[in-house]
């Protein structure tokens, strides 16, 4: 005799393939991103890599497209009920946004100092530019810390590990031209930066969360205003006095 789903049941199964849903979608978007650094193994848009700091742009992209296949993963086991494998390869997932932060941050700074001094990415000199790399690896990093540490409640460690990816996916967004000069030289590119595109997304994905479980996603959304204050203070940020202080550090 079989035992009919009850509400609550099914919309536990609708939120986990929810997020496997979601996390495909942001996989996709990398590999569309930074299509030619795995198929030619160039940086946007068909240069070569740069020769000083190839080696760690290799390791830092396979890292990158690590924690995506991850990401993908982890919902699907959960899905499939295999938490034990899931629980495993969390541990394996957190000592990889380790290596990322620190890979992320060593690129950010190494690709400012090697930067032509001319040159502008979403209105911001290389100097400026460089807290969008740097501060947004440690944005990904508080949204994996509030993941794990809330582990064992998964209406909040779901949509956690959802925006640390979303975090990163910029990075593939700002190098697919139609998304990433639609709103050039507007009040919305000063305000939210490289980061436009990814909020954009992070919305849809939102209301599409509140739409399959009929009701409003508390963290989720929470989740989501923090993705989008970030957003703004590293946008805003990167051309303050503070900033341009920090960055002279770094570059140091």
């Amino acid at each position: 005799m079989s035992t009919a789903p009850t509400p609550a049941s099914s919309r536990s199964n609708t939120e986990r393939w929810f997020y496997s849903i979601a996390s495909i979608v942001l996989l996709v978007i990398t590999l569309i991103g930074f299509k030619m650094f795995y198929l030619e193994g160039k940086a946007f848009p068909g240069r070569p890599l740069t020769l000083p700091i190839r080696a760690l742009l290799i390791t830092h992209g396979l890292m990158m497209t690590a924690w995506m296949l991850l990401s993908v993963i982890q919902p699907l086991l959960v899905a499939t009920k295999r938490k034990r494998l899931h629980m495993t390869l969390g541990r394996i997932g957190a000592l990889l946004a380790g290596g990322m932060i620190i890979a992320g941050v060593r690129v950010g700074i190494e690709a400012a100092r090697l930067a032509p001094p001319n040159l502008q990415l979403f209105g911001l000199a290389p100097k400026e530019f460089m807290a969008v790399p740097v501060i947004g690896i440690l944005a990904f990093g508080l949204f994996v810390l509030a993941g794990v540490l809330n582990r064992q409640r998964p209406e909040v460690h779901r949509p956690m590990m959802l925006m640390a990816s979303l975090s990163v996916v910029s990075a593939a967004l700002g190098r697919m031209p139609l998304l990433s000069a639609w709103a050039a030289g507007t009040w919305m590119e000063k305000l939210f930066g490289a980061f436009l595109s990814m909020l954009v997304i992070a919305a849809l994905m939102l209301v599409g969360k509140c739409l399959s479980s009929k009701s409003f996603d508390r963290w989720f959304a929470t989740g989501f205003a923090a993705l989008t204050v970030m957003s703004m203070v590293i946008s805003l940020g990167a051309k303050t006095q503070a900033w341009d202080q920090i960055a002279s550090a770094l570059l140091r």
